[in-house]
This record gives structure tokens, sequence and C-alpha cells, in this order.
């Protein structure tokens, strides 16, 4: 009998190291990420799932050419010809080798962009852009005849409109100077005769937001999956010049759902990366920066796979306004010394919802958030019990907020359907009237 039981305690031993048990991934402990700061996001509701130093500010590399890209796909055709200046030629590798006075379609350019995170051909893109906001004189001017202080010009037009795009979204403690994402510092004067400098750089967490942005929300997303998920492209110039171009994102094929991906390395930012996969509905993105230096070029694969997995076994998507149950908000409002239909009677006025367009708040376009097992979505409104006359159709007079782990995910203004004035002598006059002519005879 001893022999047997052994025998089955060994059998089962065994069973259960070679068979693959789903097994939940657990929250990855800071030491065993080797970034120094990382963040999972859902990039349907902006939610942060995880961080790590995720609002440090450090140098982002490439990671940079995500913004370049959806700018670029947001503000022009691609099939515009951009025109190649000296400036750009002059890039540091990697680099796809333009040269001065060649042209290529601004579609192509993106696939270098993207693929080979080709340097001079960011600046080539940010040129022929960015030309557009300069004095008439060098809008009209071909690129490839500037100068370097002229092509500097465009570029720095460019990079004000990649800040104001990350502000639109949301990211103020970023600031881009290049459109490569090359190290740079930029020196300001301030009013009292001081300066001060900003470096390019972002934050894990705005990183993943920008991303969350290129995948999920932006007008131009399809077009930016397409350019991110192609595994090789041929970049012809207008002349016939040929450039083969190979997707260096290896995570595309490293899990399944893999949607799109950057990376990055510069000696200042060490190797960056940011990407997003779809799974079962829900979006995830990972932002990476400072994870190892050479020769560690695959900390940040073991880094995105803990997170990825992380994410797909532990949140799922749980519906946001479903949780409001019918009449949990009133339909109407007490108006005091408002004019009714007749005398005597209250007056009330309806009200409505309507969704904060709040700037930067990728939520006000979603209906669903990403929530742990036992996680809620907590409902609160705010609204007085009565209002003073008059009043008037589209006031706001309460606010309605989903929140989870007291952040907010979502919010609606709670508005006045209609106007009501206020009773005075005219109103008390007329209603009197209307009793002694029978027209109204009820006193409520």
């Amino acid at each position: 009998m001893f022999r047997w039981k052994k025998y089955m305690a060994i059998c089962l031993v065994t069973i259960l190291l070679w068979t693959d048990l789903p097994v939940q991934a657990a929250e990855p402990v800071e030491t065993e990420l080797y970034a120094k700061a990382a963040v999972l996001m859902d990039a349907e509701s902006g939610r942060v799932l995880y961080g790590k130093n995720g609002q440090e500010i450090l140098a982002n590399a490439s990671t940079t050419k995500i913004l370049t890209c959806i700018l670029a796909l947001e503000t022009a055709d691609p099939e515009e010809w951009v025109d190649i200046s000296a400036y750009a030629s002059t890039m540091p590798k990697v680099k796809l080798g333009v040269k001065k006075g060649e042209r290529y379609r601004l579609g192509d350019l993106l696939y270098s962009l993207m693929l080979e995170s080709h340097n001079d051909v960011a600046v080539a893109i940010a040129e022929h852009i960015g030309k557009e906001f300069l004095e008439k004189e060098l809008a009209e001017k071909s690129v490839s005849e500037y100068t370097a202080e002229e092509s500097k010009e465009a570029v720095a037009a460019f990079a004000d409109l990649m800040n104001e795009k990350a502000r639109e979204l949301g990211c103020v403690n970023s600031w881009f100077i290049t459109p490569n994402g090359l190290d740079a510092t930029e020196t300001f004067h301030a009013k009292d005769g001081s300066t001060f400098s900003k470096d390019h750089s972002t934050t894990a967490e705005e990183l993943a937001r920008l991303m969350s942005y290129c995948v999920l929300h932006s007008p131009k997303k399809e077009e930016f999956l397409e350019i991110t998920q192609t595994i090789s492209y041929t970049v012809t110039s207008e002349k016939g010049r040929n450039h083969f171009c190979t997707n260096h994102n290896a995570f595309l094929t490293m899990m399944e759902g893999v949607i799109s991906g950057k990376t990055g390395f510069t000696n200042k930012a060490g190797y960056c990366y940011v990407g997003a996969l779809e799974r079962d509905g829900r979006t995830f993105v990972v932002a990476l920066l400072a994870c190892g230096w050479p020769n560690n070029k695959s900390y940040k694969w073991s880094d995105s796979k803990k997170l990825m997995n992380y994410g797909i076994e532990n949140f799922f998507k749980g519906g946001i306004e479903d949780l409001q149950k019918e009449g949990e908000i009133p339909k109407k409002i007490l108006v005091i010394n408002g004019q009714t239909h007749g005398l005597g009677q209250q007056a009330y006025v309806g009200l409505e919802e309507i969704p904060v367009e709040q700037e930067g708040k990728l939520w006000t376009k979603s209906g669903t958030v990403l929530l742990r097992d036992g996680e809620q979505v907590q409902f609160n409104y705010e609204l007085p019990e009565k209002l003073e006359a008059p009043v008037n159709k589209g006031d706001i007079v309460g606010k309605l907020t989903y929140t989870v782990d007291g952040n907010i995910y979502r919010q609606k203004d709670i508005v006045l359907t209609e106007d009501v004035n206020r009773v005075d002598f005219r109103w008390c006059f007329e209603k009197v009237f209307d009793i002694y002519l029978g027209r109204n005879t009820q006193i409520e």
C-alpha cells in the first residue's frame, strides 16, 4: 500500500510539472524590471495599471518618432513630395542616406521613419511640415535650397507642433526638441533676465499616453497601425533610387496580439521601448525608459513581456456607464420663485448629462475601463437640492464622475434643459387676470 501511494504521489508531481497550468501573473516587483521607469496602461481609458517611476522625466530617444509619425499623418498628405535639404542629409546614423535635392513621397518616408528609425528622414519630414509655419518667403522656397539655419527654423516650427499636440493629450511634463529623438537641450530666457534649460524628454506615463492616442484615438490610427505592423518596405526616390527597410520592432512576433511598437536608444536615454498589444478587446500599452545600456539590448523585451502578461491575466473590461442605475440622478430640480403655468404651482426644470471634453483626457471617449477582480467603478454626482430663479437652458448645475481608486475616468456635466424666469409683477398680474377671465380658475 505504501509503495502504491508513493507511486501515485510521484505521478501527480510529474503531471503538475509537465502540465502547462494557467498561473495568474503577479504584479511585477520594481526590482524585477530592468527599466528605470515603466508603465502599463489601459489604452482605452488611460488608466495606469502598473507604474514604476512613471512620472520621472527622462530622455526617450527614438520613441519620439511615434509623435512625429502621427503628426505627419494628421497634418499632411502621404502623396506629397518631400524635398531633401543638405541639413537633413547630415544627420547621424541610423539614417536612410538621403541626398540634398532628392525627393521622396511622404508616405514612403513614414515607413523608413518607423521601421528603420532613420534620423535623416525624421528631419526631412519635420522640415517639410514645419516650413508651412515660417514666413512666406521661406514657406514658398524649396527645402532643398535651405541653409542650415533655415532648416533648423523649420524643424523648430515642427517641434512647436509636437509640444502643442503633447499638451493637447495631457502630456504636461514632456518637452520635444528634435523630431528623431536625438538628445538635445534648449535654453530659455526668463523675463527677469535669468536663463533656464529644458532637455528633450518625457515620462513613461506620458509616452504610454502618446502611444494610446496613436493606436486607438487618433483619426489616423489605421494608417499608423498599417505602417508600424509592416515587416519590410522599399522606399523609392522620385528618380528611382531604392532603399529596403526592415521593421526593428522584434516584439511584433514575440507575443500574440502585438499591434505596434517603437524602439529607441541614445547614450543618454539607454534602451527605450513603447508598444501596444490587443487581446480580447483590451488594448494594453507598455512604455519603458532607461531599460539598460549595451550590452543589455534584450532587457526591454523581458520587461515588456512581464508587464503585458500581468495586464492580460489580471485586468478585464468593466462598463462605466452601465453602473448608473435608472433614477439615481434626479430628472428634474426645484426652482424657487420660478414662473409656472398657474398660481400656486412649484417650478421645476429638467436635467440632462453632457460628457466633459477635457483637454488631455482620453477617457472622454471611452465607456469602459480595465479592472482587476473585486475592483469597482464608483459612481458619484454633485447636485444642489434646489435652484433660485432665474435659470437658463444649458447652465451647468452639477457634475457626474466615475472613479477607480480615487482617479476619475469619466466625467459629465449636469445641465438644465430649459429657461425658468423669476416671478415678477407682470407675471402675477397676468395670472390674476387669467383667473378673473376664467381662463385659469384653479390655484394649486
